[in-house]
């Protein structure tokens, strides 16, 4: 029974999983790494996680740390085979400030790169946040404006 919810979830959420992990690495590759070892690290403890008061926020911060703990390890850029992954699941209605704007985040290191993805493109709360990363809101704060203000000097640049 606990495999079939289990399997339910992940199917209904993976698509939503895999876009959260694309904006945090800039690969589709690399985020089908990620979800499937979140999605691994989320049937490990699906009893804590299906317990939980909100299913995709256990999950989301699941993906998250696995991101950031891949981050402090220097397997992923060994692993790497292309520079970069052409993105051709999307057709937004601007394609080069779509494509300015991923730059521009792949540019941030990967904690503001975390804060900025979980704040504007998941839309949670300072707080929320914070209770994901593991720190206070104070260092989401200062994530958060380090981050936005080295997106705008990044996009300046590219209209410049």
């Amino acid at each position: 029974m606990a495999d079939d919810e289990f399997a339910a979830y992940v199917t209904a959420r993976s698509a939503w999983l895999q876009r959260v992990a694309y904006l945090l690495c800039q690969d589709w590759h690399r985020a089908d790494d990620l979800v499937q070892t979140a999605v691994t690290r989320l049937y490990l403890n699906w009893r804590r996680a299906e317990a939980s008061d909100n299913l995709d926020g256990y999950a989301r911060t699941v993906l998250v740390r696995v991101y950031l703990a891949e981050q402090r390890g220097a397997w992923w850029r060994r692993v790497r085979t292309v520079e970069d992954v052409p993105d051709t699941t999307t057709r937004p209605d601007d394609p080069d400030a779509a494509l300015d704007l991923r730059e521009a985040l792949r540019s941030l290191p990967a904690r503001q790169r975390a804060v900025v993805v979980l704040r504007f493109y998941c839309d949670l709360s300072v707080d929320q946040t914070a209770e994901v990363l593991g720190c206070t809101s104070g260092t989401v704060k200062s994530h958060t404006a380090r981050g936005l203000a080295a997106l705008r000097r990044s996009l300046e640049e590219t209209r410049s």
